[in-house]
């Protein structure tokens, strides 16, 4: 299991699913939210909303986190984890155009990294309906 500590900061980003069901809006229809978080800070980056039917971040939205993280250092991480089970080629093409390294890392290594951002994504936002 990988824990913050072995990091550095920027070295390291974690793309992953906040939510374990989809988040309901009155206007939009249902949605899944993304993160991109810093491994060694678990800095939350940026966040990138999906509709519920479809099965990953657009091409379009993965550039848009992309670049939205990159401004916060102005630098690209060397390296980009993303859950074995979770669908993300668009974002994974984005990342190598920019030279990042992706790497598939079963969810439950990621857990101690990412546990703390679902727990606070659900108590804020859960399953409720959002207007």
């Amino acid at each position: 299991m990988f824990h913050p500590n072995q990091f550095q900061v920027n070295e390291t980003w974690i793309l992953f699913k906040l939510n374990d069901a989809p988040v309901i809006t009155d206007r939009d229809g249902d949605f899944n939210v993304f993160g991109l978080m810093d491994a060694a800070s678990c800095f939350i980056l940026d966040v990138g909303f999906v509709p519920a039917d479809s099965k990953e971040l657009s091409q379009i939205e993965a550039k848009r986190m992309l670049k939205h993280a990159h401004s916060h250092k102005r630098q690209y991480p060397k390296a980009l984890m993303i859950s074995e089970g979770q669908t993300a080629k668009n974002f994974t093409i984005e990342a190598e155009r920019c030279g990042i390294r992706v790497s598939r890392v079963r969810e439950d290594q990621l857990q101690l990294l990412i546990g703390e951002a679902r727990e606070g994504f659900q108590e804020h936002i859960g399953k409720g309906r959002v207007q």
